[in-house]
């Protein structure tokens, strides 16, 4: 299994539509306060379908106390544009955790320090700065499940 961590979400139906990929992923979905909405609106719910019921996302109040449980920082991966290190030239293993910051502002600086070797980027074009936050998760994370996919990938 795979985490996804959304570092102070702050768009509800980019959120749902996360969701929605954690569940058909057996992803756990981690998700880092502040954010900018309630976890009950109606975006949420909508973006995510019948799935968000299904999801049992880990909500944390803040990024300290989430950071307090997960010490180990070795299978951390930061999904940023302040690096030249593309996704795909990661190896990626069962139980690595994908962080992906706010729609604004990205992933604070200081997170990305506990392991900046884990920064990863998705190229892009010279005339795009940034990705739907649900595009880009769903990239990393595919990518992640392709190198490890195999027969019964889900049942282990």
């Amino acid at each position: 299994m795979f985490h996804v961590v959304l570092v102070h979400p702050q768009i509800p139906p980019n959120t749902g539509t996360i969701g929605r990929l954690c569940v058909n992923t057996d992803t756990q979905l981690h998700i880092i306060k502040p954010i900018g909405f309630d976890l009950s609106e109606k975006a949420v719910r909508r973006a995510g379908l019948d799935y968000w019921k299904q999801l049992d996302p880990q909500v944390w109040e803040s990024l300290e106390d989430f950071l307090s449980v997960h010490t180990d920082h070795s299978r951390f991966f930061f999904a940023t544009t302040k690096t030249d290190r593309p996704y795909f030239d990661v190896r990626f293993k069962p139980g690595d955790y994908l962080f992906f910051g706010s729609e604004t502002e990205g992933l604070p600086t200081s997170l990305m320090e506990l392991n900046p070797a884990h920064k990863i980027t998705i190229p892009m074009s010279p005339r795009g700065r940034s990705l739907n936050l649900s595009v880009a998760v769903g990239i990393v994370l595919y990518e992640a499940i392709r190198q490890n996919y195999r027969e019964g990938f889900w049942e282990s």
